[in-house]
């Protein structure tokens, strides 16, 4: 019940923090699944209730905008990184599991 209660509120955190950087650039690590991951520069455009959307760079100029969850940041699905010195944006300390 506890541990529930600290996810809501990193969730929280993490959906604040992302609205004080709209229209910051960053660096988007995501997990798709079937080890394929991708990496992407672009913009954070914005910051809803319970998605953010990034509009990213794509080949030959072009521009397409990816939308992510903020249990994707904190399950670390997708990671954000800072783009002028690469360090992550959001570092969360595991914690041991409950043995009952």
């Amino acid at each position: 019940m506890e541990n529930e209660v600290i996810a809501v509120n990193r969730v929280d955190e993490i959906r604040d923090r992302l609205k004080q950087l709209e229209g910051e650039r960053m660096k988007v690590k995501a997990n798709m699944g079937r080890s394929r991951i991708v990496e992407r520069t672009g913009t954070l455009i914005q910051a809803h209730p319970s998605l953010f959307v990034v509009e990213v760079d794509e080949r030959r100029g072009r521009k397409a905008r990816q939308s992510y969850q903020y249990v994707d940041v904190l399950t670390e699905t997708v990671a954000l990184f800072d783009i002028e010195t690469g360090k992550p944006l959001f570092e969360f300390e595991h914690e041991e599991p409950v043995q009952l």
